[in-house]
């Protein structure tokens, strides 16, 4: 585009100024017409048994990803939307976005009943004040070019959700939105499709426009569970990946059994093939976790380390995204097993055993960890305390394996293997338990113990 021309500006000046004050005094203009935002025209249209998103009357499948991970890096693994839970960094997030081309699911965080605040569904006035905080979100951030739809709440509905308050205060909250903002689309999130959940949406909710459903171990079979509960509603999976830390088997001191990357890869392949991927009711979905946090372990969830370097999880998801392979892969995970017993005495030592490969035969670094196991958990991926590393427990470590002694302290840990290739990595890990000392007993105290008498 050639830049204007001295007199052309001062035309368009001479005309856009009258203008401007006009809808100042109108209380139309909130910022400079230079940067007034243009916001997309999102719809869910339904053609034929199908349903589909459209972004300015273009067709709009979500392959997106939740977190707060690079996107500059979801861009180039074929991703084109990202989720949040909250607005609290909202507006960087747009803004990124939208110099990435990517659009948002915006989350507007709501209040949990089992939360330690005590937020009650029963009680109009904290309803309210629910209510006028998604009223400042959506007048805030309605008109950014970026923002896809408006997430009204995640998990918030309990275990049954049966619970009508719940669903009537969802409804008031998607008809605000709605008036505020007719450019977006309404969705609210729920965890499974268990209960009365999604009747309650049906039944009390007709503003919102999309079921969000966050599924693990359930993820293969959503669309057809779905189906079966005839909603009048397109979904999205608005979470997915590993089987949950709830979902696994567990050691005898219960202790979950955490799947390596690549047993992850295959569970967000199974989730993707069996209830996103050319599914009539859906509208795209969002894999768990585009970054990384501390939930259970370290490793659960994220699709990144700390240091922002892929695990494999990523290249599954853009190979599905973008129907390529990914140019550089991570290595795989054949084997990681423990030699012997994982319940073990203070400073006893236990052997582990490793095999992985790289696809292009490249050499393999490993790097190896021992963490105490989380002892404090929280409901709905709550943010938990990053763990310590306990290095000295490791007294031998190569590519094949690892020698470690137990701790002195009792108590469960794990052993994780972080294996890397120049392109990103894999993670696998071992618990192994710690039994407290016996507890000596002098011949003194013998003496002072009581006698049991016989009942009479």
């Amino acid at each position: 585009m050639k830049p204007l021309t001295h007199n052309y500006r001062t035309s368009l000046r001479s005309y856009l100024f009258p203008l401007g004050i006009a809808l100042a005094i109108c209380g139309c203009l909130a910022q400079p017409i230079s940067k007034i935002s243009v916001p997309a025209k999102v719809e869910v249209r339904q053609d034929a048994g199908r349903w589909q998103l459209f972004v300015d009357h273009q067709p709009f499948f979500i392959k997106g990803a939740g977190g707060e991970g690079s996107l500059a890096k979801l861009k180039e693994a074929g991703g084109n939307s990202v989720r949040t839970w909250g607005v609290d960094r909202l507006q960087s997030v747009l803004d990124d976005a939208q110099q990435h081309g990517i659009k948002v699911c915006a989350g507007i965080w709501f209040h949990h009943e089992q939360d330690a605040e005590g937020f009650d569904y029963s009680k109009p006035e904290m309803v309210k004040a629910q209510l006028q905080q998604v009223r400042q979100a959506v007048l805030r951030f309605k008109d950014h070019p970026a923002l896809l739809l408006w997430g009204l709440g995640n998990e918030m509905e309990g275990e049954s959700g049966d619970k009508i308050e719940i669903w009537k205060a969802v409804q008031e909250a998607a008809k605000l939105t709605k008036e505020l903002d007719p450019n977006h689309p309404t969705m609210t999130v729920i965890a499974e499709i268990g209960g009365r959940k999604v009747e309650g949406i049906n039944k009390y909710c007709p503003d919102i426009d999309i079921v969000g459903i966050n599924s693990y171990g359930g993820g293969p079979s959503v669309a057809e569970r779905y189906a079966k509960l005839n909603c009048n509603k397109p979904y999205i999976i608005t979470e997915f990946g590993p089987p949950g830390f709830w979902e696994v088997g567990k050691t005898s001191w219960g202790a979950p059994f955490e799947p390596t990357s690549n047993g992850k890869a295959e569970s967000y392949r199974r989730a993707y093939l069996g209830s996103v991927y050319q599914k009539p009711l859906c509208l795209g979905s969002y894999a768990f976790l585009w970054g990384n946090k501390q939930e259970r372990t370290a490793t659960w969830f994220g699709m990144f380390l700390p240091d922002g370097v892929k695990v494999c999880t990523v290249d599954t998801m853009t190979e599905l995204w973008s129907g390529k392979s990914p140019r550089a892969a991570c290595p795989a995970i054949k084997e990681l097993k423990a030699e012997g017993d994982t319940q073990l005495k203070p400073k006893q030592t236990l052997k582990i055993r490793l095999t992985a490969t790289d696809p292009a035969q490249q050499p393999l670094s490993v790097r190896w960890v021992v963490q105490p196991e989380q002892t404090k958990t929280y409901t709905a991926g709550r943010e938990e305390s990053v763990l310590p590393e306990i290095q000295a427990s490791i007294i031998r470590s190569d590519e094949n394996g690892c020698e470690i002694v137990a701790p002195i302290a009792p108590g469960g840990y794990r052993v994780f293997a972080y294996v890397h290739n120049a392109s990103g990595a894999s993670v696998g890990n071992i618990p192994f338990h710690v039994a407290s000392p016996p507890q000596q007993v002098s011949q003194d105290t013998l003496k002072v113990l009581p006698v049991a008498s016989k009942k009479q």
